[in-house]
């Protein structure tokens, strides 16, 4: 018979423990994979090599999240589709839906406007340095319906999405014909901000805005200088601001 043992035993205590959930997390993968392990009478790199991709399940790791569920905890979320989608495992939405009031951030700064009219409502993180700001008008694109709803009759020209699904798999049909984009969550390296590079798209992630309602005239501060890896691994604090505009009486 194998050993039970997996090498990452050995490794357990030589980084501080991560945060509770991960570390809950990880104790019950890993209680899976050794009874898998044992149950399969293999080695360890013939398991890895060999087996686990069919006696390691999908069942295997729907338990995982099971028991994390019936321990009470429920999932923090980064797009309110999970939400809609899976109520049952993700923490309750208490922002606001597609019906233009838009994003409240608690630490979203906000100003008095100054001379050109721009009032301060929020940052974010540059994914690429251009060379001007940009000005649209705010829509707000946040569940499967309203992407239907843009694709059957059209994005408006000049608008600046303001999102929440940073993997960018939401709004991937109509991203390219967006002005800007300014994404609650994230980091300049998630999918969103690959694809918005791509199509030289200005893009704020991990961004704090209030006060923005649907059709809004805004301005992205895309000629701030762009956030890097290092600037995260680090604690830089690097942002680019996000205006309400006023419109002219």
């Amino acid at each position: 018979m194998s050993s039970d043992k997996l090498p990452i035993d050995d490794v357990l205590h030589a980084v501080p423990p991560a945060t509770p959930l991960v570390e809950a997390v990880l104790d019950l993968v890993r209680e899976r994979v050794r009874a898998r392990l044992h149950e399969s009478g293999m080695g360890w790199d013939e398991f890895v090599f060999s087996g686990s991709d069919r006696l390691v399940t999908r069942e295997d790791v729907e338990s995982v999240e099971a028991r994390i569920l019936d321990s009470g905890h429920r999932f923090d979320w980064s797009a309110r589709v999970s939400v809609t989608e899976r109520p049952d495992a993700h923490k309750s939405d208490g922002t606001a839906t597609d019906d233009g009031a838009g994003f409240a951030h608690p630490d979203a700064p906000s100003a008095a406007p100054d001379e050109h009219g721009r009032a301060l409502r929020g940052v974010g993180d540059n994914v690429v340095r251009h060379e001007g700001d940009v000005t649209g008008h705010a829509l707000y694109v946040r569940s499967n319906e309203r992407v239907m709803e843009l694709l059957a009759n059209g994005v408006p020209q000049g608008a600046i999405a303001i999102i929440d699904d940073s993997g960018g798999t939401l709004t991937a049909p109509i991203i390219d014909q967006f002005a800007g984009v300014v994404c609650a969550g994230g980091s300049v390296r998630s999918h969103l901000g690959i694809l918005t590079r791509e199509y030289n798209i200005p893009c704020l992630m991990n961004a704090k805005v209030a006060g923005i309602r649907e059709g809004d005239r805004i301005a992205i501060e895309a000629s701030a200088a762009a956030k890097t890896t290092e600037d995260y691994q680090q604690g830089v604090e690097r942002v680019a601001r996000v205006w309400l505009i006023a419109e002219e009486a």
